[in-house]
Formats: C-alpha cells, structure tokens, sequence
C-alpha cells in the first residue's frame, strides 16, 4: 500500500476529520426546530457538541442546554431530574458511551419510572475508525431489554427529523440510534417513521429483506442484484426496532415463506433476534437468515471497509438470501405468493 493509498484509507467521516467539507445537520436542525415550538425541550451533552450536532442548540438556546462533560452516568442522572420537573431532556453521546457506560442509570433512573428521557447515540455499529471502544454492537441488545424502552433507527438522512418527531410522540424513554451523513446529499425526499410501524420499500414474491439503520440502503443494493437474477426481494424498512411491527414480520413470513434481517449491530439480542422470536412464538415456518455482526469484536477502519469485511454489505445479504431459500426449500415451506 502506497502512502496515498494509506493517507486516503485513513479518511473518516466522523468526528476526527479535520477539514472536511461541512456535513448536514439534519438532526440538530430538527431538534432546535422542536424546542422553539415546545419549551419543554432541554438538551444535554457529554463533551461531544459537534459530533451529536447539539453545538446548535447550545447556541440559540443556551439556558436549556447543559454540558455534562465525559460523564455519561451523570448526565443519565441530570436528565432523569429534569424529566420529574416536566422537562423532556434529550441526551447525546457516541452510541457505545451512552447505553453500555451508564446501563444502570437509564435502567433504574429512567426506564423503570419510564420518564420521558430521549437517549441519542451517534456512531452506531461498525461506522468509526476509532476502533472497538468506540463500536456500539450491542447497544440495541441492552435497550430491548429495557422496560418501557422504545427503540428507533432511521434508514438514514432523510428520516432524521421524523425521527425526532416520533421520539417526542412518545410519552415515555426512547433510544434513538443515529447516523450523521457521510457527505452532503442533494435534496433529499423526506420520509414517514411511525413508531411500531414497518414500511414496505419494495415488494416481493421470493422473500423479504427486513432492515434498519444503515442497512436498509444495503438490502435495497442486494435486492437489485438478486433482480439480476430473477428473484424478487421485498425489503422493510424497520426503523422501530421495539415495538416491533410483528404484523408485518408475520404477514411477510406468510407470504414468502423466506426471511432475511439486516442490520448493523450483533447478530444476538437485535432486530435479528426480535424478528426471529417473533417468527417463532407465531408458529410460523420460514427459511431464515441474519446478517450482522458475527459475535465478534471488529477494528478500525472506514466504514465501507468494515462493512465488506464484516458481512454487513448488499453482497452479503445475497448470500444470506441463498441461505434462507436452500433452508425454506429443505422445510418445503408452503407460501402464498408461490
């Protein structure tokens, strides 16, 4: 590898590349949009402004904005006060620091009283250079197991403000789960999240690809290239991950008899497992594959890199596919689109 070659390598689109062209900020432009209309709205960070976008509402309202510092617990702590005095904090770190280092505190200081607390973590799954302290791979493990936990992970930049929406519909916890764009998008063609509800992107009668996150674009390259071969992949959009749309898991599963999750997180505890669970507790027989993170820890690099390397790419999810169809046709699984 040349010095170019590493010297490009080593360009991430997250919160250490300096100098890069200035990213949109969608989530923070929404979140200041709900303040101005609701002034109940109050913003905490942990020594992370710019990467959560949260330097926005510092500044137009900085008497509703509290720096918490790298102290995760606290800042758990201090919102889960202000949610008793009638405030609705809205929490931000990296996903990994703002679930797993102050699991106890959003169990038993905001879950159990299930105070209107909206947890925000950026960087979520395997989207960082910063290597494996700071790859949340769990993180939806943990908040499913959460009582009164409501769990969203938009399809990308053009569910970002419905996301903050959706979460203060909710009269209760939310984690969101986000991802900053990589590079300025042309205008984008803002989209629908109803909390509990799938939304079908594109229909099929050979099998379903169920997806969230940053794996929804993924499911939709993978249903593109299994096209090239005749096969026709529906693919969900799963942006909440709990409450899960068992209706929609079912009524797919049921129709097609094959399914496939997608998602950018371990394969134990997350979307994988809840659609599976679901399947199962349904009584319903489908051929069934994951694709995820393989219960293993990763490494540094660009995204793109570690989604090859890791199985999370459209690539993979066509393999997973052949899986899921070589196991349905070995259950002679009976389907109504067949």
């Amino acid at each position: 590898m040349n010095a170019a070659t590493s010297g490009e390598s080593a360009k991430v689109s997250d919160f250490i590349a300096r100098g890069a062209p200035a990213l949109p900020r969608l989530y923070g432009d929404r979140l200041v949009e709900a303040a101005r209309r609701d002034p109940r709205i109050v913003c905490l960070a942990a020594d992370l402004r710019g990467p959560t976008e949260t330097d926005i509402f510092a500044e137009e309202f900085p008497d509703r904005f509290v720096e918490a510092g790298i102290a995760e617990a606290n800042m758990i702590g201090m919102a889960a006060g202000m949610a008793r005095c009638g405030d609705v904090p809205f929490v931000h770190s990296f996903c990994v620091f703002v679930t797993r280092r102050c699991y106890d505190q959003i169990a038993m200081q905001v879950a159990y009283p299930a105070l209107p607390v909206k947890i925000v973590g950026f960087l979520p799954g395997l989207t960082t250079a910063l290597g494996v302290s700071h790859q949340a791979i769990d993180d939806i493990a943990l908040m499913r197991a959460l009582p009164n936990m409501t769990i969203i992970e938009p399809s990308g930049p053009e569910q970002m403000a419905a996301a903050v929406d959706a979460a203060l519909a909710v009269d209760g916890p939310v984690y969101l789960r986000m991802k900053r764009p990589d590079a300025a998008a042309p205008a984008l063609e803002p989209r629908a999240l109803s909390v509990g509800r799938g939304e079908v992107l594109r229909s099929g009668r050979d099998g379903t690809i169920i997806a969230c996150g940053l794996s929804v674009q993924a499911a939709l390259l993978g249903a593109d290239l299994l096209a090239k071969e005749g096969i026709e992949a529906g693919v969900v959009n799963m942006a909440t991950i709990k409450p899960l749309d068992e209706t929609l898991v079912v009524e797919c599963a049921r129709r097609t008899g094959l399914i496939v999750v997608a998602e950018n997180h371990s394969i134990i505890g997350g979307l994988g497992s809840a659609v599976a669970e679901t399947l199962l507790e349904s009584g319903v027989a489908a051929g069934f594959a994951r694709v995820g993170v393989a219960d293993r820890f990763a490494e540094g690099g660009s995204t793109p890199y570690l989604l090859t390397k890791y199985g999370l790419d459209a690539s993979a999810i066509v393999k997973a596919f052949r899986r899921a169809s070589a196991r349905r046709d070995a259950m002679r699984v009976p389907t109504a689109a067949r």
